[in-house]
């Protein structure tokens, strides 16, 4: 594996994890993308690496621009997207943004279909925590980021 792979998967299961435990993600995730994509395109291709890097960060930040300004997505999202972008790039990230569309929309799916599951048939009604009310429908997204980026680093042919 390559150190570009290596970083996308450390910075994935720190974001997912961080997500799923506490629906926020640290600023320290991102930045930790942001600064291992600089090093990787950098070391790839020089100072052209760095623009490289820029582009897809701006990229990343600007696909998901739109669903954080319209509150479907928070801002540890945002700037993982961008994070995620200096590492991948401008061209590998529309990919690694359209597998995350598709795997985001089966876990939203997924989501959807488990809360009708367990309220239609759920035995006991069971008092909602602060936390819960708190969250209210919303789905963490860093796992379809991390997957979507995971799936456009896999070799094609």
């Amino acid at each position: 594996m390559t150190m570009q792979v290596w970083i996308a998967v450390l910075v994935g299961l720190a974001a997912t994890v961080d997500d799923l435990a506490r629906r926020r993600i640290a600023n320290w995730i991102p930045a930790a993308a942001l600064a291992g994509g600089f090093g990787w395109q950098i070391g790839q291709d020089g100072w052209a690496g760095a623009l490289h890097a820029l582009g897809g960060a701006a990229a990343g930040f600007a696909i998901f621009l739109v669903f954080y300004l319209l509150g479907g997505m928070g801002g540890g999202d945002l700037k993982l997207m961008a994070g995620f972008g200096a590492l991948l790039g401008t061209g590998r990230l529309i990919e690694a943004a359209m597998w995350t569309a598709g795997v985001g929309g089966l876990l939203a799916l997924g989501a959807v279909v488990f809360r009708f599951v367990r309220r239609r048939f759920g035995s006991v009604q069971r008092m909602e925590t602060a936390a819960e009310k708190e969250r209210g429908d919303s789905i963490p997204y860093a796992p379809a980021i991390t997957l979507g980026v995971w799936l456009s680093l896999v070799p094609k042919g």
